[in-house]
């Protein structure tokens, strides 16, 4: 099955998240924790990433990295394959460590609600898990950056953690004053929300749910700029055999296929109340289904909603009966070469 693609352009953040193969344990003992870090840090300084959360759960990893340069899927491979490669050797292994490919989700760049939301629901994982209580100090789970760099001066902080911008996000600065007030309210989310805590959202969603989900976490303006930087990226992807792969690929063929709509429905001067008095297999109708139909991965279902042409087999057939028609039907073919060129 095709690989799906990754959207990278500079400046990006994204949430990533990797399991152990069969979800089994990845670190063993500390020892492997600390391989882990010091891992991450050689793939921070060979990639100039800046992590601004991570936590290490025994069988899984969570990271919050910003790419000053579009190089996540090369950084990721180094990464995941040189601690690989040095957990087997210390443990007399072989073969693979991580089950299947690494989840990687675009993060709201310019709304700092999502980064600060997602920074707090990393560092809160120890408590979710039970790993650490109110009682003990959330703090108490060391494998987090809560204690190692979030409640640390910038002196004693690793080079390639980066503290500042996520404190902002919550109005709070850089000094033992906004250090302290970070803890406080992350004390106050699992006083709050106890087991859910940092999974809570607006309107009762589960953040969870939406990372494991979704391809992108952010307002609706964000997802069509990730959509618009990722078009290239998502072009090289055949779309008949990545249809249900990639959340990120369905949603890039279905803001291209709205676009065709509309640019279609221009073309051939057609207004959407239109659509409904005209017969179900008129040809301007079918010659829309047919560019959707070949440069999109939608389902003719849809298609056929959008269009008003009754039935999937409909959007078929009479698809396939303006594409013969094409090469000998002047009217048609100006009608797409226009419309080719409205999608451009």
């Amino acid at each position: 099955m095709p690989r799906q693609p990754r959207i990278q352009y500079e400046g990006a953040l994204y949430h990533v998240m990797a399991r152990g193969d069969h979800r089994e344990d990845i670190f063993l003992d500390d020892k492997d924790r600390i391989t882990f870090l010091q891992t991450l840090a050689d793939a921070c300084g060979r990639t100039g990433w800046l992590c601004h959360a991570y936590v290490l759960m025994p069988n899984h990893y969570h990271l919050v990295i910003e790419t000053p340069k579009p190089n996540l899927v090369a950084g990721m491979s180094w990464l995941q394959n040189a601690f690989t490669r040095r957990h087997n050797v210390r443990h007399g292994r072989w073969g693979h460590l991580f089950g299947g490919r690494y989840k990687a989700i675009l993060v709201d760049d310019e709304d700092g609600w999502y980064l600060g939301t997602l920074i707090d629901y990393v560092h809160l994982n120890p408590a979710r898990a039970g790993l650490v209580s109110l009682e003990t100090g959330l703090e108490a789970f060391p494998w987090s950056s809560l204690p190692s760099a979030w409640l640390q001066t910038p002196a004693k902080r690793k080079a390639w953690m980066c503290v500042d911008r996520g404190l902002r996000t919550h109005g709070l600065r850089d000094d033992a004053s906004g250090r302290r007030a970070y803890l406080s309210r992350l004390e106050d989310k699992v006083r709050r929300d106890g087991q859910e805590a940092g999974r809570v959202m607006p309107d009762n969603l589960s953040l969870q749910s939406t990372l494991r989900r979704g391809w992108y976490f952010g307002a609706q303006g964000f997802r069509e700029k990730a959509l618009k930087v990722g078009e290239s990226v998502m072009k090289l992807a055949s779309p008949r055999k990545n249809y249900g792969v990639s959340a990120e690929l369905k949603d890039h063929h279905l803001h291209t296929a709205e676009r065709l709509l509309q640019g279609g429905m221009k073309v051939c001067k057609l207004r959407k109340d239109d659509l409904a008095t005209l017969a179900c297999g008129d040809e301007r109708k079918a010659l829309i289904a047919l560019m959707i139909k070949e440069r999109t991965t939608v389902p003719l279902d849809w298609i056929a909603k959008e269009l008003v042409m009754g039935t999937r087999s409909t959007v078929s057939r009479r698809a396939a009966e303006v594409k013969k028609e094409l090469p000998t039907n002047e009217k048609l073919s100006r009608l797409m070469k226009r419309m080719d060129k409205e999608a451009r």
